[in-house]
């Protein structure tokens, strides 16, 4: 299993996360809406990460734009080490990847997961909320 976990952006809480089996040949990470995981974010590009399974083990390739970043570093081909956090271009979402850790039923190969707005303008996880509930949270400043 490879669990992937949206962290939240002031809370020490996760804010989702996407579980797959091991089975899974690769998993997508975008803003696109046909890649394993969605994320609606600005810096955040259509294709930004491929994770892909080698051997007993799995990489992350950038695809994004903007950039991916573990540790401060940019990266463009590492291998996936348990608790690792990617962030998404340098001010992105950041995602922890867990190793054998199941926290959500597995995702199928033809499921998708549902989409995550990640508004960086107020540095929340928007998820379904309305339109006016959206515009009611507090502006970064």
């Amino acid at each position: 299993m490879i669990t992937l976990i949206l962290l939240h952006p002031l809370q020490p809480v996760p804010a989702q996360s996407w579980t797959f089996a091991d089975d899974e040949p690769a998993i997508l990470i975008g803003r696109a809406a046909d890649n394993h995981v969605v994320l609606y974010s600005a810096v955040v590009s259509r294709r930004h990460i491929e994770l892909r399974r080698v051997n007993n083990g799995w990489e992350v390739l950038n695809l994004g734009a903007n950039g991916t970043y573990v540790d401060g570093k940019a990266i463009v081909r590492v291998p996936v080490t348990d608790g690792v956090i990617l962030r998404l271009a340098r001010s992105g979402p950041q995602i922890q990847i867990r190793l054998g850790i199941t926290t959500t039923t597995p995702a199928s190969k033809s499921q998708r997961c549902l989409p995550t707005l990640v508004n960086a303008e107020r540095e929340t996880e928007i998820g379904e909320k309305s339109d006016q509930e959206i515009e009611s949270l507090p502006r970064k400043r």
